[in-house]
C-alpha cells in the first residue's frame, strides 16, 4: 500500500546491525523507516534509510512467568505458534499475518479479549529499543516512566523497537466466529446488533462489517462475490453462555454463512478471515461518540442495497469494557471511553483509488454528527498520520504536548518521522 523508494535498505540480523543503521542515519542527516510487517503506515520520504525487521523475528517464552519475549519483526503468527502450544494466549489482533510491535505501539485493539483485559499494551513489560543517538535501551515503567509512558500508543516515534516483553494469558478456547447475513438484511443487522451491545457482558467483544466481497476462490462459496453483513464475536468464557448470548443475533435473519462454535485460541484469526496477504487499498476511519438509530440509517443510507457503494468493508468495532479502565502503568492510548470505531476501505487498481477515496470521504461525513475526535491510531489512513494538526486532535492538546517534549528529547531532528508522526516540540 505504502511502497518506499529510499536511498538505503537495511535487513537487520542483530542488535548490533539496527544500532550501525541508525547511526549511518543520524550521520548522514537521514531519517529512517522502519518495515516491521505491515503494522505502521508509512509516508513518502526518499531521504531515508528503511530498517526491515523481517529477520528479528525470534519468540521465546517463559511458560511458568506467563511471558513471552519477540523480536521487533515478529509476526503475530510467530507469537501464536510459539505461545498456544503451551495453552497461553497473546492479546493479538484480528489477522496473524501482520506485525506485533507495531500493533502493540499502537495501543493494540484485540477482538478476542480486549473487552474482558484491555489494551494489549497494558501488558508489555519491558521495551528493548535502539534510539535516535544509536544507544540500546531496556525500557520499563521503572528504568525511564517518560518513555515508557510514550512508546505505548504512539507507533514508533521514539526509536526502533527491537524486543517486547509482555505478559500472556492462559486461555485455550474461546467461543466466536461470525455470523453473514445478506445485505439486504443491512438495517434489521445493523439496529439489532446496536441494540444488543448495550446488554452484552465485557466477556463479549464483537464487530459488525458490511462487505462487498470479491469472487475470490480462497472464500467459502456462500460468501464468493457477495453483498453481505458480517458480525464477528468472541466470548472469552464457557461456550454454552456465549450460545445464549448470541440467541438475540440469530433471530434476526437467516444466515447465509455461520461460523461459530468453540475454537481453540489458534484459530482465533478465522473469526474475521482477513486477507492473508497484501492489498492495494485505501481507508479511512472515524471515532463515534454514540451509535443511535439514525446513525443506522446514515449508514444504511451509504452503504446499504440501494446505494452506490463500492467499498470492500465498511467497520464498526464495539470497544468499552476493559478497554475504558485506567491503565496499570500510565500510557499514552487516546481513545479510553470511546464507545466504538468506525473503520472503511476500498479495493482496487491505482486509476480506482480516487473513486474509493471520494467515497471514504463521503462515509466520514456522513457520520459527522455523532464522530468523536478520538479514533483507534491504528486505523488512521496515511494521509492522516503523516499531517500534525490530525495527529494533535487525535491526542489532544495536553497530551500531544507532553509526546512532543518528550519526542524532543530522544528524537529531536525527528529521524523516526516515516510513521503516525509526533513533531519534536
Amino acid at each position: 500500500m505504502t511502497p518506499l523508494s529510499p536511498r538505503v535498505a537495511v535487513g537487520p540480523e542483530s542488535l548490533a546491525d539496527v544500532q550501525a543503521a541508525v547511526r549511518f542515519a543520524a550521520k548522514n542527516g537521514m531519517g529512517i523507516g522502519v518495515r516491521g510487517g505491515g503494522h505502521i503506515v508509512a509516508k513518502q520520504d526518499e531521504e531515508i534509510v528503511v530498517i526491515n525487521m523481517r529477520r528479528m523475528r525470534g519468540v521465546s517464552v517463559d511458560p511458568g512467568g506467563r511471558r513471552v519475549r519477540f523480536g521487533g519483526g515478529a509476526l503475530w503468527q510467530d507469537v501464536l505458534d510459539a505461545v498456544t502450544p503451551l495453552g497461553l494466549a497473546p492479546m493479538n489482533g484480528s489477522s496473524p499475518t501482520v506485525g506485533a510491535t507495531g500493533y502493540m505501539l499502537g495501543g493494540g485493539h484485540s477482538p478476542t479479549l480486549g473487552r474482558s483485559l484491555g489494551w494489549a499494551a497494558e501488558y508489555i513489560s519491558a521495551l528493548e529499543l535502539v534510539t535516535a543517538d544509536g544507544q540500546v535501551r531496556r525500557v520499563t515503567a521503572e528504568s525511564e516512566p517518560e518513555l515508557f509512558f510514550a512508546l505505548r500508543g504512539t507507533k514508533g516515534n521514539f526509536g526502533l523497537v527491537t524486543a517486547v516483553d509482555c505478559e500472556v494469558f492462559p486461555v485455550t478456547h474461546i467461543y466466536g466466529g461470525g455470523l453473514w447475513f445478506a445485505g439486504d438484511d443491512i438495517a434489521e443487522v445493523l439496529h439489532t446488533w446496536r441494540e444488543w451491545v448495550t446488554e452484552i457482558p465485557d466477556e463479549m467483544s464483537t464487530s459488525v462489517a458490511v462487505q462487498r466481497l470479491p469472487p475470490d476462490p480462497a472464500l467459502p462459496q456462500p460468501l464468493r462475490g457477495a453483498f453481505v453483513v458480517h458480525v464477528r464475536v468472541a466470548y472469552n468464557g464457557m461456550a454454552e453462555e456465549g450460545e445464549k448470548q448470541l440467541a438475540r443475533l440469530r433471530a434476526i435473519a437467516p444466515t447465509i454463512f455461520d461460523t461459530v462454535g468453540e475454537l481453540t485460541y489458534a484459530q482465533a484469526a478465522t473469526i474475521h478471515m482477513d486477507p492473508p496477504l497484501p492489498l492495494r487499498y485505501a481507508d479511512r476511519s472515524s471515532g463515534l461518540a454514540e451509535l443511535t438509530a439514525q446513525t443506522v440509517e446514515a449508514l444504511v443510507e451509504f452503504a446499504g442495497p440501494h446505494s452506490d457503494c463500492q467499498l470492500a468493508s465498511m467497520e464498526i468495532r464495539h470497544l468499552g469494557g476493559a478497554l475504558d479502565r485506567a491503565p496499570r502503568t500510565p500510557d499514552a492510548i487516546p481513545v479510553r471511553g470511546l464507545p466504538f470505531q468506525l473503520f472503511a476501505f476500498g479495493v482496487g487498481p491505482v486509476e480506482q483509488m480516487p473513486a474509493l477515496r471520494g467515497q471514504l470521504a463521503e462515509m466520514v461525513d456522513k457520520v459527522r454528527p455523532w464522530a468523536d475526535t478520538r479514533r483507534m491510531v491504528s486505523f488512521l489512513s496515511p494521509e492522516e498520520a503523516t499531517r500534525p494538526a490530525a495527529m494533535r486532535e487525535i491526542y489532544g492538546p495536553e497530551l500531544y504536548d507532553r509526546l512532543a517534549r518528550i519526542k524532543r528529547e530522544y528524537d529531536p531532528a525527528n529521524m523516526f518521522r516515516v510513521n503516525h508522526n509526533i513533531e519534536p516540540a
